[in-house]
């Protein structure tokens, strides 16, 4: 079934229109606006609803030509279908000079109408409407809990948010532990769960409130905690769809259990950041989480963040990469006392700083396109430095460091 709004200043005429459409059930009237809307609201209206048909009134010839216009530049291939109470010579003439196929006057003729329907459909087959929509879509993926994905997650959202045009979501989806909500101070009582709820008819009027804007970014939190809720995979795709027309970038806080619709984002993501830390449990859990997204052909978007990095850590980086066979993206330092702050404030990580840097670093590297590396071949000199057990690894004694 197609989908159309409704654009009619002329109440009535709208109404009885929208009713004759539903009874022949061609096409879903998701919204109908009873005005001739600015610009920003159209293109909100558009990004919102993701019409393939918009039924124009042309109450005001003037108005009508100039949103159709508006309507053409932003979202190319939109169909426009002519709503009026008469039909004349003259009204014809400027519907036609407007671009404008077809057109419907009282009283509406149900059998032409169809006809009319169909044609755009067909049209809409062969060229469907070109509606902007980010291919910028990032999930964070703690190998275990405690890694610091959040923070990750969160600063790394924030750094994007202040490049140039950049419009950023960040959606908190760790259903049962989600920290973003505790970690920025928000009182928003909406969060995933309604998102989720509404995601079917989700729209620009109900969206405003589920989210906290804080600049350019907007933060969807956890929500309350309700362990038995499930989102449906047509729930995320509806979701995932509304988001990627109405912002530039889209960051998603995973909890790291792999549920189903953790899965269907991941399969929605341009990168999968697998986040760790240098220590063993956590480098046992990544290694096993990225053969388990190999196993879904997800291995080519997955990159590994590797967090709270010292010095003297025990095991060095390239010695990670070797193990887990993959290069490691970016290594991000353990600033426990400029986290703690930032935690204390309901703020991000100082960008003054060496890890604040490195999220504007790892934001930049975000929006390129780059070539991925090859990935990592295992020396076998390192693997036998662990003897590995089904299920685990284990360090031999007197190698083993401290945890």
């Amino acid at each position: 079934m197609l989908r159309g709004i409704i654009i009619c200043p002329d109440v009535e005429l709208g109404e009885r229109f929208q009713q004759l459409v539903s009874d022949i059930g061609y096409v879903h009237i998701t919204r109908s606006m009873d005005r001739y809307p600015s610009p920003l609201e159209l293109l909100r209206f558009l990004r919102a609803h993701a019409p393939q048909i918009v039924f124009m009134g042309i109450d005001s010839m003037q108005k009508a030509i100039e949103t159709v216009h508006e309507i053409e530049k932003n979202t190319p291939g939109v169909q426009i279908f002519a709503l009026g109470r008469q039909c004349d010579a003259g009204v014809l003439l400027d519907v036609m000079r407007a671009g404008i196929r077809e057109f419907a006057s009282l009283p509406f003729d149900r059998h032409s109408i169809t006809e009319s329907l169909v044609r755009m459909g067909t049209v809409l087959e062969t060229k469907p409407p070109l509606i902007e929509s980010t291919d910028n879509v990032f999930a964070f993926l703690p190998s275990k809990a405690g890694v610091g994905a959040s923070t990750l997650a969160v600063n790394a959202s924030v750094a994007l948010s202040r490049l140039p045009n950049n419009r950023v979501l960040l959606s908190d989806f760790d259903l049962n532990s989600g920290m973003i909500r505790f970690m920025l101070k928000l009182d928003n009582n909406y969060g995933v769960i309604d998102a989720a709820e509404h995601a079917l008819h989700m729209d620009e009027s109900l969206w405003p409130p589920m989210v906290t804007t804080i600049d350019n970014l907007d933060v969807l939190h956890a929500g309350r905690l309700n362990p038995d809720f499930r989102i449906e995979p047509t729930q995320i795709r509806h979701m995932i769809d509304f988001m990627r027309r109405n912002y530039q970038a889209l960051c998603f806080d995973l909890s790291g259990n792999l549920e189903k619709y953790s899965l269907e984002i991941m399969h929605e993501a341009k990168k999968i950041f697998l986040v760790c830390t240098p220590e063993i449990p956590s480098l046992h859990l990544a290694r096993e989480k990225y053969l388990y997204l190999r196993q879904l052909d997800l291995q080519e978007r997955v990159f590994v963040l590797l967090n709270r990095c010292q010095k003297n850590n025990i095991i060095s980086p390239s010695q990670i990469e070797q193990l887990l066979g993959l290069p490691i993206q970016m290594t991000f330092p353990n600033d426990y006392q400029g986290v703690h702050r930032a935690l204390t404030l309901g703020k991000w990580v100082e960008p003054t700083t060496e890890l604040g840097r490195q999220f504007g670093v790892l934001a930049q590297n975000m929006v390129e396109t780059r070539s991925r590396p090859a990935p990592v071949a295992a020396k076998k000199r390192f693997l036998e430095y662990f003897s590995v057990v089904p299920g685990r690894l284990a360090i031999p004694e007197g190698k083993k460091p401290a945890v």
